[in-house]
Formats: C-alpha cells, sequence, structure tokens
C-alpha cells in the first residue's frame, strides 16, 4: 500500500468520524490541544496517542457486530469461491511483509457503487472466475490477487465496500485507504449513476483533505457503467456520462456477464494505478498459491538472472481485510522514509 507524507484533516471532521461511528452524540470527543491550530509531531507510524488508542477501542467495539456478519456472510458462500486443492498457508500472503516485493508494487482497489449492478461479478471476471448468474447481496467482500510479472510480484488487493453505503464514516476510511477507485453504475438504472457522481465529488474531497498531493488532479478513478448487454432497457446514455463527468475521468461501458468492454476497462485501471498492462486478466495464467510463492522466492535467490518467465498470478483465498486499527494507522501515520519520521500535521 502506497503510504502518504504529510496528513490534513480538519479537526472537527477526524472527530466527527468518530463520534458518527460511536454513537456518542452526546458525549463528543474532543482534543483541546488539536483547537490551538498546533501542529502535533507524529511519534512514528506505529504509535498513537493514549486518546487515539481510546477511540479505536471503542469503534472497534461498535463495528464488531457487523464484521462478524461479514464473516458469517464470506463463511456461507465460501464454498462456492474458487480454491485450490494444493496445501495452503495457514494465513494469508502478504508479500511487502514477506520481503518479496516492493511498496510501490502494493496497491489497494476500492469498488464502489450502488446495489445490483455487478460489482461482484466484476470483480470475479478479474480474478479469473465465471459469471454468477444469482444475485446474492454482498455485505463485503475483500481479495487478493499476487501477480509475477518481468521478474517482479505485485499485489493488488480488491475492495468491495458494498456495506458502507450506509456508513459514512467507514466509507470515508476505506476511500482515504484507497489507491485506485472503481465507480460502477448499471445503464439500466439512472439513480445508481447518480450516486456514482456524489461518490466521485466524496473522493475527491476526501483525499483533497487527506494529502497536499504533488498532482491534486491526479486521482485514479475509473467509472463502469455496467450491464451493456440489457440494449434497449439502457436509460443512460454516454454522451451524458460525458458531459456530467468529465473528460478526465475515464469511463467504460461493460457487460459482466458476455465480458464486452472489461479488457479495456481493467488495463485502465492499470495504467492510472502505474500497473503493467499484464494485470488484465487475458494476459496472464492462474497458478496456485504455492506455485506462486515458489517462484518469487527461487527468483530471489536468482538474483541479477534475465529469465523471468511468463505472466502469471494467484489469488489468495484467505486474504482478509487489513484490521480497522492497521487501515487507521495507515491514514494517521506519516511515511518513514530511511526510518525517520516525519511530522503529522493536522489542522
Amino acid at each position: 500500500m502506497n503510504t502518504t507524507e504529510k496528513l490534513y484533516l480538519p479537526v472537527d471532521g477526524i472527530f466527527e468520524m468518530f463520534n458518527s461511528v460511536a454513537g456518542h452524540r452526546q458525549s463528543r470527543v474532543t482534543h483541546p490541544v488539536l483547537h490551538s491550530n498546533t501542529v502535533l509531531q507524529h511519534p512514528s507510524v506505529s504509535s498513537l496517542s493514549k486518546t487515539g488508542l481510546g477511540i479505536i477501542k471503542t469503534v472497534k467495539g461498535r463495528w464488531r457486530q457487523q464484521d462478524k456478519r461479514v464473516v458469517a456472510s464470506r463463511s456461507a458462500s465460501s464454498g462456492k469461491r474458487h480454491v485450490s486443492n494444493d496445501r495452503l498457508p495457514k494465513r494469508s500472503v502478504d508479500l511487502l511483509e514477506m520481503g518479496l516485493t516492493k511498496p510501490r508494487n502494493c496497491h489497494r482497489i476500492v469498488v464502489l457503487g450502488a446495489p445490483k449492478v455487478g460489482k461482484t461479478n466484476i470483480l470475479r471476471r478479474f480474478l479469473g472466475r465465471d459469471f454468477q448468474e444469482q444475485y446474492e447481496p454482498t455485505i463485503e467482500d475483500f481479495h487478493r490477487k499476487l501477480f509475477h510479472i518481468g521478474g517482479e510480484a505485485y499485489q493488488i488487493d480488491l475492495l468491495d465496500a458494498a456495506s458502507e453505503r450506509d456508513f459514512p464514516a467507514k466509507r470515508r476510511l476505506s476511500i482515504l485507504t484507497g489507491d485506485i477507485f472503481l465507480l460502477v453504475f448499471s445503464l439500466d438504472d439512472r439513480d445508481s449513476f447518480s450516486e456514482v457522481c456524489g461518490l466521485l465529488n466524496e473522493i475527491r474531497t476526501a483525499k483533497a483533505k487527506l494529502v497536499k498531493l504533488k498532482n491534486p488532479a491526479g486521482l485514479s478513478v475509473v467509472t463502469c457503467g455496467n450491464k451493456a448487454d440489457l440494449g434497449a432497457q439502457r436509460v443512460v446514455r454516454r454522451s451524458e456520462v460525458t458531459e456530467i463527468l468529465g473528460e478526465g475521468v475515464p469511463y467504460f461501458e461493460t457487460s459482466a456477464k458476455d465480458g464486452a468492454g472489461l479488457e479495456d476497462m481493467f488495463r485502465a485501471v492499470a495504467s492510472l494505478g502505474g500497473l503493467p498492462d499484464e494485470t488484465t486478466p487475458s494476459r496472464h495464467q492462474i497458478v496456485s498459491l504455492l506455485t506462486y510463492q515458489s517462484l518469487c522466492i527461487d527468483q530471489r535467490g536468482r538474483r541479477g538472472s534475465r529469465t523471468h518467465g511468463a505472466p502469471c498470478a494467484a489469488v489468495d483465498p484467505l486474504a482478509r481485510r487489513p484490521s480497522f486499527t492497521s487501515d487507521l494507522r495507515l491514514v494517521l501515520g506519516s511515511s518513514t522514509k530511511r526510518n525517520k519520521p516525519e511530522k503529522c500535521q493536522i489542522q
């Protein structure tokens, strides 16, 4: 996951997020020091203030019940997900923790949109799976796809944040930790397009407050009008979409059912995120997770070798979304280049 160097969040805004999630409207969390517009020193990425840890504990308690529903939903559908017959590791594979890749090669794609627009089936296509005809509401889904391309390892995390539609604070946290955004609406549902327009504005606002970007307009956002196979049932026209979203936001019309337009869309996602074209589903071979790990370890042991082999990828069946604490530290923390903590400026 790419880290950010400086944090710019309104004090009232960040504590409003915690208060709204914790549900304590009458006893709001405030911090008198922060209201003095003082620049605070952030001691390290891995450490938070006692107040921050207290907030995390409170919010985690409030979300624990929802998280249990997520786990239950994933467990119920686990029989339908592809799992290799090979012996699997005991926990999910994190290439960065294992020292098998570089931070710049780790990205999180956040998929947002209204219900029933085809987000899950689009992700299934990216993971190399077949279209699923029967609709099942997604509470939250997290996937991890690992690539080996040109002798380098890449890790792409995919978050389908469907449940966060009714939880603005949690959705905002997902936006702040996302590197690439895929906004999906259905061509036969005008309301779903309106929701995508609102999400695009929310992403721009959240990212602008988060960090002083070198290129503020350089957000990696791709919009997708799905269900192009419906034909005459469509109510949203391409000209209308491009007029409202503008030329700066790539737009594709796709069909998760027959695969139309998906390759071009995935290629655009890769290009905006600085990923190789070989990350598109048709450009690599799917291998087992253990085969992938062996390939990465073997490649690391043969440094200087010019033989990279064909592009391949593996899906980690044990992948789970990082904890709330990890995501919050990613947002509140600063980069530690050269092992020196930098300032965390909140104003």
